[in-house]
């Protein structure tokens, strides 16, 4: 019997988004796409944490980047957020989590 709950990849994802820093990227993200620098700006944050906790992200699959020239331009996975205009819920898969509206 197939588990279609995959819990082990739900765990995943569940955990790379039970972090304040990780859950103030996604927000950001949800407004549009942006490089590892826009968001250290934007979140007053140092690059290196930034980059740390996108790569969480990248790897939980919630966020996926792309290189377009010499920058890597970062945005919430089509799969897992749908960026249908006032979409507001990510998909894990397992459940869905529902974000405030933004303002």
């Amino acid at each position: 019997m197939e588990d279609s709950l995959k819990p082990q990849e739900c765990a995943v994802r569940l955990k790379a988004l039970a972090d304040p820093d990780r859950l103030r990227i996604v927000e950001r993200l949800r407004a549009g796409h942006q490089n590892v620098s826009e968001l250290a700006e934007a979140l007053e944050m140092e690059l290196a944490n930034v980059s740390h906790h996108l790569g969480i992200l990248r790897q939980a699959g919630i966020v996926e980047t792309e290189k377009q020239g010499r920058f890597a331009i970062n945005r919430l996975h089509p799969d897992v957020f749908s960026s249908a205009a006032g979409a507001r819920t990510i998909d894990l898969g397992c459940c869905k989590l529902e974000l405030p509206k933004q303002t």
